[in-house]
C-alpha cells in the first residue's frame, strides 16, 4: 500500500557530507529541495523553521498555520507537512537527528522541550517582532558556524540550538498556557500512552487494554488524559487512527475498503460512520476536498 514518503536527513546534500544535521535559508533549501517535495510528507529528524519575511500557509498533521513574519515551527519526526509560500518569502531552516542533541547533552534530551514532547502541544510559535531580530541572530550563527567549519564548530551548533530552544520555550509557554508540563506528576504514563497508541493503535483500540499495559485502572489512566489534555483516552486513540487514515487516504492508491482494513476495521461502513463522527465528512468527502 502507498503511504505518504518519509523523508531521512542523509537524503539532503550535505557538504560536509553530514548524516546528523543540516542548515539552510528558505529560498536555497525551497530551490534546492523542497519543489520535489511540496506535496504532503514525513521526517525522521526534528525540523526547526523560522520565517523572517513573505506569507503562506502551513500544514501540519492536517491542521493549517498561518506563515508570517516571526513565525516558528517545531516538528517532530514523524509528523506529517506541506505548505504553500508567497515569492517573497524568506527565513532559515534546521534539522537534526535525535542523536546529534540527546549524545551530546547528558543531563537532558531533545523531547524534554515542551514543542516536542508531545505531540499533543501546539507545533508554532508566533515571535513578537520585538524580538525577531535576537532568533534571526540565533540561526545566522549557527549557519556561519556550519559553513566556515572552524575547530569545535559543532560543538558551538549544539550549544547555540540549546540556547535558541530555551529562550523559544519561554516564549512558548507564555503562549501556550495549556500545554503539557514535563514536571507534572502525570507526564510519564501520558508519555508511556501516547507510545502505546502510536505502536499498537491499528490492533488496539480499547482504553481498558491501554490501561493494562500500563498497570493501572482505566478511570485513573482517563484522570490523567483528562487532567493534562482535557480529553478522554478513547480521544487520542480516535485521533491517531483517523490521523493515519487522513494521511492514507490522500497517498494510498488502494479502495477505501482496503484503507480500512489496514487500520483495523473489519466492516467499512462502521468506519465511515466512526470518520464521519469526528471529522464530519465521510472519507470520500475527504479525499474529494484534498485531491
Amino acid at each position: 500500500m502507498n503511504k505518504i514518503p518519509i523523508l531521512k536527513i542523509n537524503e539532503f546534500s550535505f557538504e560536509k557530507n553530514d548524516c546528523e544535521f543540516y542548515i539552510n535559508n528558505i529560498v536555497d533549501h525551497c530551490t534546492n529541495f523542497h519543489n520535489s517535495i511540496n506535496l504532503p510528507h514525513k521526517h525522521d529528524f526534528y525540523l526547526t523553521i523560522l520565517f523572517t519575511a513573505g506569507s503562506g500557509t502551513h500544514e501540519i498533521d492536517f491542521n493549517s498555520y498561518e506563515i508570517k513574519p516571526g513565525s516558528v515551527f517545531l516538528l517532530n519526526p514523524g509528523q506529517t507537512h506541506n505548505w504553500t509560500l508567497s515569492e517573497d518569502i524568506l527565513g532559515y531552516i534546521f534539522f537534526h537527528s535525535e542523536s546529534f542533541y540527546n549524545l551530546y547533552f547528558t543531563d537532558k534530551k531533545i523531547n524534554h522541550f515542551p514543542f516536542f514532547y508531545s505531540r499533543q502541544n501546539p507545533p508554532c510559535i508566533n515571535l513578537p517582532l520585538n524580538e525577531l531580530q535576537n532568533f534571526i541572530d540565533y540561526f545566522q550563527k549557527i549557519s556561519d558556524e556550519y559553513i566556515n567549519n572552524q575547530t569545535l564548530n559543532y560543538h558551538k551548533i549544539r550549544n547555540l540550538i540549546d540556547l535558541l530552544y530555551i529562550d523559544l520555550t519561554r516564549i512558548y509557554n507564555l503562549e501556550n498556557k495549556t500545554i503539557i508540563n514535563k514536571n507534572h506528576s502525570y507526564f510519564t504514563k501520558l508519555h508511556q500512552l501516547e507510545k502505546l497508541i502510536e505502536e499498537n493503535y491499528k490492533i488496539e483500540k480499547s482504553p481498558k487494554e491501554y490501561a493494562r499495559h500500563l498497570s493501572i485502572s482505566t478511570k485513573h489512566l482517563n484522570r490523567i488524559v483528562q487532567t493534562l489534555l482535557n480529553k478522554t483516552t478513547q480521544d487520542l486513540i480516535s485521533e491517531r487512527i483517523l490521523l493515519e487514515s487522513k494521511r492514507m487516504l490522500i497517498s494510498s492508491k488502494h479502495s477505501l475498503s482496503e484503507i480500512a482494513l489496514e487500520l483495523g476495521y473489519d466492516d467499512y461502513s462502521y468506519f465511515t460512520r466512526f470518520f464521519k463522527k469526528r471529522i464530519k465528512q465521510t472519507p470520500s468527502e475527504f479525499l474529494k476536498k484534498h485531491q
